[in-house]
């Protein structure tokens, strides 16, 4: 007999373990999704087209906050979870949640998800969003590209709109960006590598996205996202720490799974980190995974027009997952706006409109900076009529993405941009002249 399955998601990890596990499987019937993190999401379905013969209609997505009546509701055997970044405390409650009603709680491992790739493949990932794992993976690609190797880039999904249209993604120009009608989340992480002159695949079906990518790499990148764990078995499987959150890389999920499994632990911001947090870190890579190799770094912050921020009032506006489901308070760009001594950090929530209040009253730790958050053209005009009702002299820009190409901003404007920078004896450029390219 079927066992009915609920996978709990967030429009990534949940749609790979679907298709990598539970797809034309005679053994399981996935009955619903639930989806979180992102708003709107719980408002689509999950295609019957790419769900498989087994599935004659689509699969419903409902809030996860439904999920006790749901287990009863529809008559659920398993509850899957199936997305990243939180806490291991919030997972366990998910899990009481799922036993007190009825059904077990299962965690998907590497084994039964990941993909062999038939080239050489990196992975880049993390312990906490906003660790650095992008301009990790930016610099290993340009790395890998001056060493005279083909590098297509994969990013993990971010596939907030149609998602048989998504099904492939390909970007190689801004025109690809523009074709896909992408978010200002998605186009944060593929802008840097079209700037780099690199080819990066996104999308919801995974394999398919490999075999792709394939055709045109001598060596494969995996931008993750989150801290999720990569879906492709790594050759060598990077991971970022960030010392300003000193201890999370044993508290979150699946964070602590990629800090153990890693191959190459990279400490990055130890430029702006507390020295007893660095410690930390170090010692935790002591105890919990001697045999990684450790690279040190600093995330060098520069801004293009500096002398406009020095005794200025300026608006700060940083990366919108690092604030949000990341939990940092502030990001590359107020480290600009100190290390340029602006006069002061105008406090945006007093301007928020629409959904970007809802922001605010969502997440609590925030206070003055602004997250650039654009799922959709509602919440990118809500961005916009922010940013212009701030009374301010100058906007910082510390998001990776150039906001001056997708808003109308009626003030001046300063992006800041931020590389890794490593410091001492082992950097990446050695590590990967010793890896070996199939």
């Amino acid at each position: 007999m079927k066992k009915r399955v609920i996978i709990l998601g967030a429009a990534g990890r949940d749609y790979e373990n679907f298709l990598t596990y539970f797809k034309n499987n005679p053994n399981y019937d996935v009955v619903a999704f639930t989806q979180a993190q992102i708003p709107g999401i719980e408002k689509r379905k999950f295609p019957k087209e790419l769900a498989g013969r087994l599935y004659k209609k689509d699969i419903p997505f409902y809030p996860e906050e439904k999920l006790p009546e749901l287990i009863k509701k529809l008559k659920v055997d398993e509850v899957v979870f199936s997305y990243s970044d939180v806490s291991h405390e919030y997972v366990m409650h998910l899990a009481s949640i799922s036993l007190a009603n009825g059904a077990d709680f299962v965690l998907l491992g590497p084994k039964s998800t990941m993909i062999k790739s038939k080239k050489p493949l990196i992975s880049v990932c993390a312990v906490r969003t906003g660790s650095g794992k992008s301009q990790t993976s930016r610099k290993i690609g340009v790395i890998l590209k001056n060493l005279g190797y083909k590098v297509v880039a994969i990013r993990h999904p971010m596939p907030y709109g149609n998602l048989i249209k998504q099904r492939i993604q390909r970007f190689a120009n801004y025109g690809d960006l523009r074709k896909n009608n992408v978010t200002i989340e998605e186009r944060e992480e593929y802008e840097p590598w079209i700037n780099n002159d690199i080819v990066i695949y996104a999308g919801v079906d995974y394999k398919e996205i490999l075999k792709e990518a394939e055709k045109e790499a001598d060596v494969i990148i995996w931008d993750g996202g989150n801290n999720d764990l990569p879906f492709y078995y790594p050759d060598l499987h990077i991971v970022v720490l960030d010392p300003h959150r000193a201890g999370h890389e044993l508290l979150y999920h699946p964070g602590e799974a990629n800090f153990r499994m890693a191959d190459v632990i990279i400490v990055n911001k130890i430029d702006t980190a507390k020295k007893e947090d660095i410690r930390m870190v170090l010692n935790n890579i002591k105890q919990i995974n001697p045999k990684a190799k450790i690279i040190m770094a600093k995330s060098k912050v520069t801004a293009d027009n500096p002398e406009l921020i020095k005794n200025k009032n300026v608006l700060v506006v940083e990366d919108g997952p690092t604030l949000t489901h990341g939990g940092m308070t502030y990001g590359a760009g107020t480290v600009a706006a100190k290390k340029y001594r602006a006069k002061s950090i105008v406090d945006a929530e007093r301007y928020a409109v629409n959904s970007i209040k809802g922001v605010y009253k969502r997440y609590r730790h925030l206070k003055k900076i602004l997250p650039a958050m654009g799922y959709g053209n509602k919440q990118i005009k809500d961005l916009q009529d922010t940013i212009n009702k701030v009374k301010c002299d100058v906007v910082i820009d510390g998001s990776p993405v150039n906001l001056k190409r997708l808003i109308k901003i009626n003030k001046p404007i300063v992006n800041v941009s931020y590389e890794l920078e490593e410091v001492g004896k082992l950097n990446l450029e050695k590590l990967l002249k010793g890896f070996k390219i199939r």
